[in-house]
């Protein structure tokens, strides 16, 4: 490892100010934060100029981590899927504009409010064709298992909002994606990312789930009380699956900032690229979202195409600066904000005009409007049936909710923001899914003149394991 660190060295000279004070202060906070490891690396202008390794890859084994080491990727998953996606596409075997259930078999996206027609592959890919928020865990130690991607569509597989109306980011998306994947192609889903995408782009160090003979190089996911998280499963892999190495996803950014490294083939053109940059999905006057990409800018002037990642025991971040051909990968083993501020740190070394990110001013909640005011009924639509479900609205403070036959319950944390009413309230959804764990009801109900409809989504309580968030169909009329 060290003759490997050192020929890193000779072929790519560290700037080596920047990198010793970041040295310094990835230490300090890494001990002052107390998560067990952070792996970094950058490459700029085609060359991989940095990647490092500190802390604990495997605290009880005394396992350093390296830029070599492998950490699970969450969410940083999304971009990773969606370039196998766009192979596809370039091959000409699947068109962005057609409706994704083109691509499915007898379990088909339902439209709960629009056209199902319209949910197409983009938008899927973009976050904008209706899917809610959804994820679904399952532990290696306890005795659930992943359903089929059939299965889970036919319960889950639902449009809340028109397609293309809103951006509505859903794990579920991307897992109707990768089984979209697997089903053109012919292959399964980790077959073909390792042969379409790592492969010829020499990723010896990534995978889906983790690949043969990558164990040892596996870091261990943490909980916040520091115990080792067993092993676990979802349904959607294609959002959340992947494991790399620091090292290599700045290897794979490389692809997307057009300055790959000369053992790299390229398994996309530029126009493909370009086109997965595209925006598609608006989140705020600043932010959008692209195929696979969070498409922003930072107040200094750069564009960014970045993802993030978080999970139990995982925190992740990748942010590419195309203009720049410079591209930062922050990666850990625990649930902490660590990756995002030293990438940040690591961005304002190498840019003279990067702003630093500021915490987020949590602005009031604005008054409810008088619309609505009032009682509203109907029902919450699961797999297992129609649950009766009344509001009662007098104000923010004051919304009384009655699911089924159980006891009335306040609505808590009520707000309305653009057309939209968000709550939790406790209940019982009275689903198998939904009770594997404690969990709460947040609504997220969109006002159309004199109904709301929308979700209700079965979240897990908070603890040291994530647990699901499985949202169900919602209409009420006033």
């Amino acid at each position: 490892m060290r003759f490997v660190l050192t020929l890193l060295l000779i072929i790519a000279p560290l700037p080596a100010g920047p990198v010793e004070d970041l040295r310094a202060l990835i230490r300090k906070e890494l001990t002052a934060s107390e998560a067990p490891s952070l792996a970094v690396a950058v490459a700029r202008n085609g060359e991989v100029v940095w990647a490092e390794g500190f802390g604990w890859a495997d605290r009880e084994k005394r396992r350093p981590a390296t830029e070599h080491t492998i950490y699970s990727l969450a969410s940083i998953s999304k971009p990773i899927t969606a370039t196998g996606l766009m192979v596809l596409v370039e091959q000409g075997r699947m068109d962005l504009d057609k409706p994704v259930n083109d691509y499915l078999g007898v379990a088909k996206l339902q439209a709960r409010i629009g056209d199902a027609r319209e949910a197409t592959v983009r938008r899927v890919a973009s976050h904008t064709a209706g899917l809610p928020l959804h994820y679904q865990f399952f532990y290696e130690d306890e005795p659930y298992r992943r359903p089929s991607m059939d299965e889970t569509i036919l319960r889950y597989g639902n449009l809340f909002t028109p397609p293309g109306e809103r951006y509505l980011y859903s794990n579920l998306g991307y897992g109707v994606l990768d089984y979209v994947i697997s089903r053109v192609s012919g292959k399964s889903y980790e077959a073909f990312m390792r042969e379409e995408v790592f492969v010829p782009l020499g990723l010896t160090r990534m995978s889906v789930h983790v690949g043969p003979g990558l164990a040892e190089f596996q870091a261990t996911r943490y909980a916040p009380d520091g115990a080792r998280i067993p092993f676990y499963d979802f349904d959607h892999p294609g959002g959340s699956a992947i494991y790399s190495s620091a090292h290599d996803l700045v290897r794979f950014a490389m692809l997307h900032l057009k300055t790959m490294q000369a053992d790299q083939k390229p398994v996309l053109k530029e126009a493909a690229i370009d086109q997965m940059r595209k925006p598609v999905g608006k989140l705020s006057a600043r932010t959008s979202y692209g195929i696979g990409w969070s498409l922003t800018e930072n107040p200094g002037g750069y564009r960014i195409a970045m993802h993030t990642g978080g999970m139990g025991g995982v925190s992740t971040a990748l942010l590419l600066i195309p203009d720049e051909k410079l591209a930062v990968a922050a990666l850990s083993n625990a649930r902490t904000d660590l990756p995002h501020r030293m990438a940040d740190e690591i961005l304002a070394r190498y840019l003279p005009k990067w702003k630093r990110s500021e915490p987020a001013h949590r602005q009031a909640a604005p008054p409810l409007p008088a619309a609505l005011r009032g009682e509203w009924k109907g029902t919450v639509s699961t797999y297992k049936g129609d649950l009766p479900l009344t509001l009662d609205i007098r104000g923010a403070d004051d919304v009384h909710a009655r699911l089924g036959a159980q006891p009335p319950a306040l609505l808590n944390q009520v707000a309305f923001r653009d057309n939209l009413l968000t709550g939790r309230m406790m209940g019982d959804i009275g689903t198998e899914d939904a009770n594997r764990r404690s969990y709460s009801i947040q609504f997220s109900l969109v006002l159309r003149g004199s109904v709301l409809n929308g979700a209700a989504t079965a979240m897990s309580l908070p603890s040291n394991r994530v647990g699901n968030a499985l949202s169900h169909w919602v209409e009420l009329k006033k």
